[in-house]
Order: C-alpha cells, then structure tokens, then sequence
C-alpha cells in the first residue's frame, strides 16, 4: 500500500538512530503493559469489594491494600515511562527534522541546472518546509502516542482473550469495524488530497514567482491581474478540500460515538454472561475500562492517520526531490583536476539536449591555449553558451569529448573542475548578504588584506568604502541597493579572489551604459591577465581585441581567426560587423512627435 510505503521510509530516515526507536519501542511497550493493568487492577478491586461479605475486616483491609499498593506502583511506572519516551522523542524528532532539511538543502544544491529549470524554487522551498514538517510531525506523534496504540491492539487484544475470551472477543470485534472504517476512509479520499496538495504547491510557486517579480508586476499594472490568477487558485484548493474534509469529519464523529457505543455493547453483553454465570461484574468493569482506553486511543489513531493522510503528498514530493539524480554524474573512481597551464580543448564534441532530437552542437572542435583570449560570437541559438555550459560540465557532451591539461572532465570531481574555472554572468548573481560575505564566496579563507586588493583591482574598493557600514554593508536581494556597474566589479573582485586558471566572461558588459562600460573593461582586463579566457559577446566591438574569435552558426564553428584576419575574410563574421554598424533607421514621423 503505497500509504505504508512512504511513512515506512520515513521511519527509515532515522538511520543509526534506529536503535533509539527500538528503546522507545520496549518503553511502550512497558507503558503499555502497564496501562492494561488500570481497568484489570479495577476489576479486581470490584471484585473484591462485592465478594466482601464473605471477607473479615483483616482480611478485605489486607487484600485492598495489596491491590492498592500495586496499582499505586503501576502508576508511578507508568508516568516514569511517558516522560522518558517524550523526552527521548522530542529530541529524536528535533534532531532529525534539522537533519533531513539540510539534506534535502544540500541535495537541492547539487542537482544539474536542468532540474532547477524545470522545477519552479517557491516550490521547491515549499517542498522542503511541508515536508520536514510532515518528517517531525509523524516522528514525534509516533513514537509518543502512537507507537503505544499499536502495540495496545497487538498485545492488549490477545490479552483479553485470558481474561474472558467471550468478552475479548466482542472487544477485537468492534476494535475491527473501526479500523475497517478508517481504512475505507483513506483509500476515498488519497486520490483527492495529492490533487489538493498539487494546488497547494501550484499556489506557493505562483506567489513566489509574482513576489519575485515585484518590479514587473507594479510597472505593467498586474496587481489585480496577479492577484485575480492567486484567488483562482485558491479557490480550486478550497473546491478540492472540502469534500475530503467532509469525509474525515465523518470519521471523526463515528469515533467520538465508538466510545459509547463499545461500552453500551460491552455492558449489554457482559450483563448477559454474568446472568449465565459466565462473566464477573469485576470482568466486566475491566472490559469497560479496556474498551474506553482502546477506543480512546483509537481516537487518536484515527486523527494521527488524518494528519498522516493530508502530509502524504507533501512527504511523496519531498522524496521525489531527495530522488533526483543529477545528469551529470560524477565517477567514483574520480580524481581532482590539475590545471595548472588552463588549456582547454574540445575534440569532435555534439551535443542535444535530453528529449530533443536536434544537435545543439555538432563536431565542435577548438583548442584553447593557455592564457590566451578566446571569444565566441554568433547569432543567439547559434550554440556559444551551450559550448562554456559543457566546459563547466553543466551537462556531459553526447558525442566527443572535452579536456582540460589532458584530463577528461567527465575523469575529474566536479568540485576540483569547477573550482578552476571562474565565471562572470551578464548578470550579477549576489547573495543578500553583507559585501564582504558575497566576495568571500570566491575563496572562504581570504584576509581582509587579498579582499581590498581584489577589490581595488576590479576598481571596486572606493565606491565599497563609501557605503554606510564599507564591507559589512548589506546590499539587498541581488544586490538590490547596487547600480549594475558595482554590482558587475563586484562579480569580478569575486573572480579575482578565486583566482582560477580558466575564465569565462558571459556578456560581462552587455548591460551596462558606455561609462560605465569603460570602468568594468579596465577591470576585467586586469582579471583576465595570464588566464585562459572565453568571451561570450554579441557587441563584437568588446572582442576586438580578442586572440582567437570563434563564429558560431547553426551549432558548428564556421570561421576562426584574429578580428582583422575575420573582416578581411568577408564571410560570416564580417556579415555580423556590417549588422551591428549599419545605421540605425529612422524613426516614424508619428513617433518623433509622441517623443
């Protein structure tokens, strides 16, 4: 049953702390053991007290007190074991909960930018939280109260059947058509709940996504637009809920009136088999006090697997994550890189994206010498960022192969491969963080010193200093309260730290006015010295200087050579040139006039 599957995995998550769950299974089982002894020790005291005619004073005082200094016993035990099992529980459930987030965290960071662009991160995050949540929920009320009640149906039950089988067996009947009840309940209802939890996460994701795009929503007037699209949402939640809380509303009171409804049985019945001399009035006050405590505790069961029921998709999605494997594994026998020349070379390598049959690249060969300038140009589509997304091992190539000092990528640790080779994005990527901690992102052990020297390198270190609190200044969610140009020197003060033998520039300048343009090319001229460096550019006149220029088209190298050597050609290169300096044309004359 795929209910007992996903939370026999959840149980199985506590790893070494299985022998924990053990301990606390024998101490229910004491508590439980004790427990069934209160109504038993009551039926004996009734007993006693209507056979006391017969008794002498001495010798109902000496009974009495025996039984109660028994019962006394069993209750200091019994409280004695539910404060070491809550004890013990909470701290197992804490634990763990902390425990399975950062796994899931850490998971969630390994796995391939495919997966993140297929999976939306609001829901995602949502994920994470439901289902650690969901994790310690179940952990805690397992092994706190439930554990109990299941040993209390296999071990009390039988029991039972010693003291009056007749009467245990009325009990075990009715303890059956409660348990079949509740199971017909969440086998109605699964199917319903995993589309309400589908909506749930679809609603996450919809508020993440129009929160994360604040700027867009308020500059296009989407407010009531966005707002309307979250309403819908939560309007098929609340369609979809409803029916399956109306059936657990209806388990709810059927348990509320099993209670009575087993002591009224057990009473008929008894009274019957006491008229027939075949049950004591103190067996039959056992079995009241037995059938009160196991409804009871089947009360609880029942809203325990409620809440299991509603967490089941949440867990079920929360695995999935845990499931995803990357699509670029990582060999075992996996050495670490040795770059230290940076010389890149691509060999016959194709490539096509999963579930697509067209070749993103095909035979692509190049060889880049160390620390030379290497750019690559071409129409958008036409494969250059597919080409540095293979060197950093994004995605493994289909055909060929690409190396590094000789070394086969897919022969090295990802981490060893990644950490020789620096990247600055078209977008500046920054965490909300203080200044100092995004540029310790490129090496965690750098002295103030090696971060000022970076900093002034990259031409960042005067507009750092003049921030209210200098390196220790907060700077908003992507760098928020930075103009592109700082944002853009902090990136490469970043890569500067990291100190890497191969670059790669994404569109460094592309975004930036021509102003500041000129302060972040000084800089990045100071980074790429002695590097091996890829340019990927659409404004050829940022690769002028370039060592090698790469033209892309249709996922193949059709020219290669210095810029001069290019335009001289008069092929495709020198086509892209003539593009971007043919003049402008001019504006429609109801246009001037709007201006």
């Amino acid at each position: 049953m795929r209910f007992l599957r996903v939370y026999g995995r959840v149980l199985g998550l506590l790893g070494r702390d299985i022998r924990l769950a053990g301990v606390l299974a024998v101490a229910n089982l004491l508590v439980v053991g004790l427990q069934f002894l209160d109504p038993v020790l009551f039926g004996h005291v009734i007993n006693l007290l209507t056979g006391s005619d017969k008794l002498g004073a001495n010798a109902l005082w000496a009974q009495a007190t025996a039984l109660l200094a028994i019962w006394a016993a069993v209750g200091v035990g019994g409280i004695v074991g539910n404060i070491v099992v809550s004890l013990l529980t909470e701290r197992l459930a804490h634990r763990h909960r902390i425990k399975s987030m950062g796994r899931y965290f850490s998971h969630v960071l390994s796995l391939p930018l495919s997966f993140h662009g297929d999976t939306h991160s609001g829901r995602l995050i949502k994920s994470m939280l439901s289902g650690t949540d969901g994790l310690f929920g179940t952990w805690l009320v397992f092994f706190r109260d439930q554990l109990s009640t299941i040993l209390s149906v296999i071990v009390i039950l039988p029991l039972t059947l010693f003291l009056n089988w007749r009467l245990g067996g009325v009990l075990i009947a009715l303890v059956a058509v409660f348990l079949l009840v509740t199971g017909l309940v969440v086998r109605k209802t699964e199917t319903a709940q995993r589309k309400v939890e589908g909506l749930n996460a679809a609603l996450a994701g919809t508020a993440q996504d129009a929160l994360s795009n604040v700027m867009v929503v308020q500059s296009f007037t989407r407010l009531s637009a966005e707002a309307r699209l979250f309403g819908d949402l939560a309007q098929q939640v609340i369609k979809h809920q409803f029916p399956v809380l109306n059936w657990w509303a209806l388990v709810n009171v059927m348990t509320r009136a099993s209670s009575t409804i087993a002591v009224i049985t057990i009473v008929v019945i008894g009274t019957w088999l006491h008229v027939h001399g075949l049950a004591s009035v103190g067996e039959i006050v056992s079995f009241m006090g037995l059938a009160m405590m196991l409804i009871g505790r089947l009360e609880t069961a029942a809203s325990f697997v409620s809440s299991l029921f509603f967490k089941l998709p949440a867990l079920e999605e929360f695995f999935a994550v845990l499931d995803a494997r990357s699509s670029v594994p990582e060999k075992e026998e996996a050495r670490r890189l040795w770059a230290p020349r940076g010389e890149v070379r691509f060999e016959n390598v194709s490539f096509a994206y999963p579930n697509s049959g067209a070749k993103v690249l095909n035979n692509v060969s190049l060889t880049a010498k160390p620390g030379t300038n290497v750019a690559l140009v071409g129409h958008t589509g036409a494969g250059k960022t597919t080409a540095m997304a293979l060197l950093q091992r994004l995605w493994d190539p289909t055909e060929g192969r690409i190396t590094i000092d000789k070394q086969d990528l897919r022969d090295v640790t990802l981490d060893s491969l990644r950490a020789n080779i620096g990247v600055v994005f078209q977008e500046s990527l920054l965490f909300n963080r203080t200044i100092r901690d995004n540029l310790l992102v490129g090496r965690e052990d750098a002295t103030q010193e090696e971060i000022e020297q970076a900093c002034r390198m990259a031409d960042a270190h005067e507009f750092i200093v003049r921030q209210p609190k200098g390196y220790d200044t907060m700077i908003g969610e992507r760098g928020a309260t930075l103009s592109g140009g700082q944002r853009q020197r902090l990136a490469i003060a970043r890569a500067l730290l990291k100190n890497p033998p191969i670059l790669i520039l994404d569109e460094a300048t592309s975004a930036l006015d021509a102003a500041t343009e000129a302060k972040v090319s000084r800089a990045l001229k100071t980074l790429m010295a002695g590097r091996t460096t890829f340019i990927i550019a659409h404004r050829l006149s940022t690769v002028r200087d370039a060592d090698d220029i790469l033209v892309f088209d249709g996922g193949e190298i059709v020219e290669a050579g210095n810029f001069d050597a290019l335009l001289a050609r008069n092929g495709k290169f020198a086509e892209l040139v003539s593009t971007q300096l043919a003049p402008a044309p001019v504006p429609a004359p109801h246009l001037v006039a709007a201006e």
